[in-house]
C-alpha cells in the first residue's frame, strides 16, 4: 500500500468554493475571518480566531502576501486529519486561489461538525468527541 492510499480525501475539492457561496464570498471579501475561525479549531483552541485573524491581518499588511502564513495552516489540517495533499501543493493552491483554499479548509472542518462560529472550546463542550483528532501512527514504510 502506497503513502497516497493510506490519506483521506477531502469532503470538498479545492476549486469547489462556489458550493458554499457565504463562505466563499467571506473569503473573498474578509479572508482574515475564515482564516481565523478554521486556525482556532486546527489549533484546538489554543490561539484564539480573533488572535489569528490578527496575525493574517498583519501578514497580509507586512508582506502583502498572506497565503505565505496561511499555507501552513492547510499542512496543520492535512497532518491532523491525514488528508491528501503536500507542503508545495499547499502552498501553490494558497498563492493561486487564497479564497479558495480557505473556503476548502473552512468547509473540511465544518464538514467534520465543527460549529465555525462558536470556536474550539465550545464545540468542545457542546461534543467531546470532536476534540479527539484521529491519530496518525507511523509505522513501517517500504
Amino acid at each position: 500500500m502506497s503513502k497516497s492510499q493510506d490519506k483521506a480525501s477531502w469532503s470538498v475539492g479545492s476549486c469547489d468554493c462556489i458550493s458554499d457561496m457565504e463562505t466563499c464570498c467571506t473569503a473573498c471579501w474578509a479572508p482574515c475571518i475564515i482564516f481565523g475561525q478554521s486556525a482556532e479549531i486546527a489549533d484546538k483552541g489554543s490561539i484564539s480566531c480573533e488572535a489569528s485573524a490578527a496575525s493574517y491581518t498583519l501578514a497580509f499588511i507586512v508582506m502583502g502576501c498572506p497565503c505565505l502564513y496561511s499555507c501552513f495552516y492547510r499542512s496543520k489540517l492535512r497532518k491532523q486529519y491525514n488528508l491528501e495533499g503536500n507542503r508545495c501543493g499547499n502552498c501553490l493552491l494558497h498563492f493561486l486561489c487564497e479564497p479558495c483554499a480557505l473556503t476548502q479548509e473552512y468547509c473540511e472542518l465544518n464538514n467534520r461538525g465543527f460549529d465555525m462560529y462558536i470556536g474550539w472550546h465550545a464545540n468542545v463542550e457542546k461534543n467531546p468527541g470532536l476534540a479527539m483528532a484521529p491519530v496518525v501512527e507511523k509505522g513501517m514504510t517500504k
